[in-house]
């Protein structure tokens, strides 16, 4: 993880809680990198259980379970590898790649899985997993050219995992996520796809007004 002053404005980081976890993995000696690529294996995990709700519908509610436990292990992972960088002393440039390249293939593992997933659609899954990589493709160019990261939504990485949680929590009492079907026709999966979907073109737009009008 490198050290820098632009960081995602995360106001659990200031929890004390946070605090103590991060001086906690430190003191185990714990790197930043590794609770970077943990941090996607989570995701990954996730991505496959929400696979597993059409695959094995008589545990989806478990699947939908752990899969929403999976993205929020994820978040944290992404908050506590920069607080352990700094409290250890050890960010480095190198860890910039540790904490871009892991985030992506967590998105697009996340937002695949959904696709696949119980009243999902493959399509619009694949669709918005590149949406994301575009929404964090425009934040790195704006870096490139020297300008403040903008990490502005609507549909930033944590807005992305809030609305596929929901889901997911939904999917617990809701299995087949069946409960939007009968009044407008789709699922809350597809819904929450579409949301994704719109919400990231807002948001790669967004970001490029905001760097072109610092440029």
């Amino acid at each position: 993880m490198t050290e820098t002053s632009e960081r995602r404005p995360i106001a659990a980081r200031r929890w004390r809680a946070s605090s103590a976890a991060a001086a906690f993995l430190a003191r185990r000696g714990v790197s930043a990198n590794a609770i970077s690529l943990a941090g996607m294996g989570f995701a990954i995990a996730a991505g496959l259980l929400l696979a597993l709700t059409s695959w094995m519908p008589q545990i989806a509610w478990l699947c939908w379970l752990l899969a929403a436990i999976g993205i929020q292990a994820r978040l944290i992972a992404n908050m506590l590898d920069g607080m352990v960088a700094l409290a250890t002393g050890t960010a480095s440039r190198i860890g910039e790649l540790f904490n871009e390249i892991p985030d992506r293939v967590s998105d697009s593992a996340v937002l695949i899985g959904l696709g696949y997933a119980a009243g999902g659609d493959a399509v619009l899954g694949a669709v918005a997993a590149l949406v994301a990589v575009l929404t964090a493709y425009v934040r790195s160019v704006g870096k490139g050219a020297g300008i403040a990261q903008q990490f502005c939504g609507p549909m930033a990485k944590p807005h992305r995992m809030f609305v596929v949680t929901l889901v997911a929590l939904v999917g617990v009492v809701d299995p087949g996520q069946t409960l939007l079907m009968a009044h407008a026709g789709i699922t809350l999966v597809v819904a929450a796809e579409v949301v994704v979907i719109l919400g990231g073109l807002i948001t790669a737009v967004r970001r490029l007004r905001r760097i072109a009008a610092a440029l």
